[in-house]
């Protein structure tokens, strides 16, 4: 029998792992530690005490903007430098890139902070029931304040008919002209690329005085014209966002599906859209939330209306956006805030687009559509691969978009 005995060597290369595994850990980026907060609060005191001393005492500096541009590379000069002092180099240089990109994801966010803060400090003193459901039709001005003041419901009723045959008009032509530059191709792929590019860059005044030119002059302001100019908007925006999510999609589902016999049109109905389905929708949202909130194409196509009009193809309808810009222009307080109401309720309806992107985005790819069989879609035809009376064996499998 041979006896087993502990060595020291053994021991002390355990330590050594012990060691080595301790130390990765301590430069993991996720691992931050009460003390951590407390080492990051505590710069972010002596950095403002620096520069306030600076500002206030030392020098005849002055200015809010002034002020934060100096605390903000002391601070990073501190936190960095207190870092290296009690940790590893690798510690102190993780925690300086990572506050910088928290700070810049920070300064991102402020315009938008602002920008809510400042709608709803204007809009939601005026919003109520009765302005929702109310239109303009008969609204006098009396006076600087102005005792009518009149609702947003024609505008509310405008947008949404708007948006929606614009939406009607604009995503089917996106969709298809998506397949035809990522599915399909041909010598006028890269042509059709380079027009839907020039397209992304259009301004949104160009595309209504481009309505106006063709439609308005022979039919007149309506709804419809300003829903031609929203769609040309959408187009070029669904269509990049489509085509970029039909590329994520793997080609080993699309061969799969031409090996079972299955036409291409079946392949990318049955196979390559459900599983985009999610960034499809995502870029759909996304796309009708940026065509809703234009205004200049508006104004050259729908004009403005005091009053209810339902009806997109007859007459002048208004929008939200565009009574936004008519009201705020007026020299009457109370239209101005009726302004900022619209506003308000335009900004409510974008945002719940978007977030209505981000759900349907944050969704595992495929679900809904679960797993598929590519058996499932395939239809046999006279004269295709698989022949009824084959004596091949075609194994059903699973397919998902993982």
């Amino acid at each position: 029998m041979t006896a087993v005995m502990d060595s020291p060597d053994i021991e002390d290369s355990g330590e050594i792992e012990e060691k080595k595994v301790s130390a990765i850990r301590r430069i993991r980026p996720k691992e931050f530690k009460p003390s951590d907060v407390v080492i990051l609060l505590l710069t972010l005191a002596a950095s403002y005490s620096i520069i306030w001393i600076i500002f206030a005492q030392l020098t005849l500096l002055s200015g809010a903007l002034g002020f934060v541009v100096l605390w903000i590379p002391t601070f990073l000069f501190l936190y960095w430098f207190v870092n290296r002092q009690m940790f590893t180099r690798q510690v102190a240089v993780d925690r300086l890139i990572g506050s910088i990109v928290t700070l810049g994801a920070g300064i991102m966010m402020l315009p938008l902070v602002m920008l809510t803060i400042f709608v709803f400090q204007k809009g939601l003193p005026l919003l109520s029931w009765d302005v929702l459901t109310k239109t303009q039709q008969g609204v006098v001005y009396t006076g600087p304040s102005g005792n009518n003041i009149g609702g947003v419901a024609h505008a509310l009723v405008g947008t949404i008919e708007e948006v929606a045959i614009a939406a009607a008009i604009g995503i089917p032509a996106a969709l298809l002209t998506a397949v035809f530059i990522n599915e399909v191709g041909g010598r006028f792929t890269k042509s059709v690329r380079v027009v839907v590019t020039a397209m992304s860059g259009t301004p949104a005044i160009v595309a209504g005085v481009f309505i106006y030119s063709i439609w308005v002059t022979k039919f007149h302001y309506s709804g419809f014209a300003g829903a031609l100019a929203l769609a040309i908007i959408l187009l070029p925006t669904v269509t990049r966002g489509t085509e970029e999510v039909l590329k994520v999609v793997h080609n080993d589902l699309r061969e799969a599906a031409i090996a079972l016999a299955a036409p291409e049109w079946r392949t990318v109905w049955s196979v390559v859209l459900p599983t985009a389905r999610s960034g499809l929708i995502t870029s759909v949202l996304l796309g009708v939330a940026i065509s809703i909130g234009e205004t200049a194409p508006l104004i050259m196509t729908i004009f403005g209306n005091q009053v209810m009009n339902a009806n997109p193809f007859v007459g002048p309808q208004m929008g939200l956006s565009l009574l936004s810009y008519k009201q705020i222009k007026l020299p009457i307080q109370s239209q101005i805030d009726l302004g900022y109401t619209s506003a308000l309720v335009l900004f409510v309806l974008v945002f719940g687009i978007f977030i209505l992107a981000r759900i349907l985005g944050a969704q595992r790819k495929g679900s809904g559509g679960g797993r598929r069989s590519l058996l499932s879609f395939v239809r046999w035809t006279p004269g295709s691969a698989l022949e009824p009376n084959e004596s091949a064996v075609v194994k059903k499998e699973e397919f998902s978009s993982d």
